[in-house]
């Protein structure tokens, strides 16, 4: 059914994020591309999504895998053209997908015409503006990359240029007016190309305190986006809501499109402002990725989840491409498998937008690449003391016995396909209704379906140590999960859905269960 007028859509959302380099391959590079997550459509539309976020696809040298832009108003060769563009977002339409994509408004490609006019241009020109270029024998201050080293550049005439994240990221000054005239510019292009939303990158960035303050010495061997603004300037500045404004007033004129932050920020108050009516409509929240597999942790990460989007939307995720990937995180082999079925009925079961990433619902873990294998530039600058990010972004199996499982008509796909995955494609768990792909299927279906799963508030109830359960107040749901070693009675009501068997009427050890 094609996609319907809803100016409310993304309050109860189950977005989809496709890594597109690693979601389904055309053309047999062993990279995916747009042509191919159109090949796929009809998977998601069975799975029951209500959106896709593609990660960047825009023109880029890939130092980062494409959030190193150079062209933001066009595609990148290597997935395809804006005519296939087109053609995606088309038939998302027709078969009820909406599509929102990332927007990176932080920083550019060093190989943007803006930089190289910048490198061309010297010190003291306008076009360094656009940038933030600093003279000096050494660096402007003691601020460090995320992707670990120094945050600052030099060039051979002298200037120093400052990129939180790699050095072929250069970050840009928001203080200049061409910088948001150029966003606004980029948001208009897409938005009239049909896209239904953003994902804005780096949304607590962009804003940086004129006077460029050293950070707190403790923080400089912590390569982490995730601190307290009171003692890291890089981030979270307040200049940054004039940005969220100036991009919440362009969406205000296309009806029902949205966007959404990745704001790492941990003060629920500080988060609470990103979400204003004037700015995001929805902010990233990573306090479940976050917490372990405990029943307290999980708790306290609702409940501060939920009071830092009190006026507004929650949102909810276990895993994207710059983590690892829920499974992993919980445990080895089927323990971490069966944590992360308990945890996704948890999370299905809390008000708000979803994010599924995409290959949760097959239970792919993340992967142990050989050192030869890894791509991604936060590992090659922290000198080889992380694995980085390439193990969670393993290309999807879809069908057949060995690699490339269907992704690709190669196998030489450009991160390895691990020999032991045939279980896990979707092929295999499609007709199995024991499967973490029917459990997902299932849970979306009832999500959108059931009236149990109406009303925003949340009421706990008491549960024995090493568990909890909380009700949907106005719908009635109840969801309960048990992280103790032992079996435990289950509350009152008719099981709707539980991602282990009962047992003798108890819920099992690492098992969630709803009920009505």
């Amino acid at each position: 059914m094609p996609v319907q007028a809803d100016g409310q859509w993304w309050q109860h959302a189950v977005f989809y994020q496709v890594y597109v380099r690693s979601f389904a391959d055309s053309d047999g590079d062993g990279i995916g591309d747009l042509d191919g997550i159109r090949s796929r459509l009809g998977y998601l539309e069975l799975l029951g999504v209500d959106a896709l976020w593609l990660t960047p696809f825009f023109t880029s040298p890939m130092a980062d895998h494409g959030y190193d832009v150079a062209d933001p108003r066009d595609v990148d060769p290597v997935f395809g053209d804006l005519e296939k563009f087109d053609l995606l977002v088309a038939e998302a339409h027709e078969r009820g997908i909406r599509v929102t994509i990332d927007l990176v408004p932080n920083h550019t490609s060093d190989q943007h015409p803006w930089f190289v006019a910048a490198v061309e241009a010297g010190p003291g020109s306008p076009e360094r503006d656009r940038y933030w270029f600093r003279p000096g024998m050494y660096p402007p201050n003691n601020w460090t990359s995320i992707f670990g080293g120094p945050a600052w550049s030099q060039l051979p005439d002298g200037d120093w240029y400052l990129h939180l994240f790699a050095p072929e990221q250069p970050d840009l000054n928001w203080a200049n007016p061409e910088v948001a005239a150029d966003l606004e510019r980029t948001l208009r292009f897409w938005l009239d190309r049909g896209v239904d939303g953003f994902r804005i990158d780096v949304a607590h960035g962009m804003a940086k305190p004129e006077s460029l303050p050293d950070m707190d010495p403790s923080l400089i061997d912590r390569s982490e986006i995730l601190h307290e603004n009171a003692i890291d300037p890089r981030f979270d500045n307040d200049g940054v809501h004039e940005v969220h404004r100036m991009i919440r007033k362009v969406l205000d004129g296309y009806p029902d499109t949205m966007a959404v932050g990745e704001i790492w920020v941990k003060d629920d108050e500080r988060f609470a402002r990103y979400l204003r009516p004037d700015e995001l409509h929805l902010g990233f929240n990573f306090r479940l990725v976050n917490a372990d597999f405990d029943a307290d942790a999980v708790r306290l990460a609702i409940e501060a989840s939920l009071h830092a989007a009190a006026d507004s939307t929650p949102t909810w995720t276990l895993s994207n491409h710059d983590v690892v990937r829920h499974v992993t995180r919980y445990g080895d082999g089927e323990l971490g498998l069966r944590r992360a079925r308990a945890m996704t009925l948890v999370e299905f079961a809390l008000p708000g937008a979803l994010y599924v990433y995409n290959g949760e619902e097959l239970g792919l873990p993340t992967v142990e690449l050989p050192e030869w294998a890894l791509q991604d530039p936060m590992w090659k600058r922290s000198g080889h003391t992380k694995r980085g990010r390439d193990g969670s972004r393993i290309p999807v199996p879809w069908e057949g016995t060995e690699p490339p499982y269907g992704f690709s008509t190669t196998a030489n796909t450009w991160l390895p396909m691990p020999l032991e995955w045939a279980s896990l494609t979707v092929e295999a768990q499609l007709e199995d209704e024991n499967s973490t792909l029917s459990l997902y299927r299932h849970a979306i279906e009832l999500r959108k379906t059931h009236p149990a799963f109406a009303g925003t508030v949340v009421e706990w109830y008491g549960a024995p140590a090493g568990c909890f359960a909380f009700r949907r107040k106005g719908g009635g749901l109840i969801c309960a999960l048990n992280t103790s070693p032992a079996p435990v009675p289950v509350p009152p009501g008719e099981v709707l859905l539980a991602s282990e068997p009962l047992v003798d009427g108890q819920l099992p050890p690492d098992a969630a269960v709803w009920l009505v």
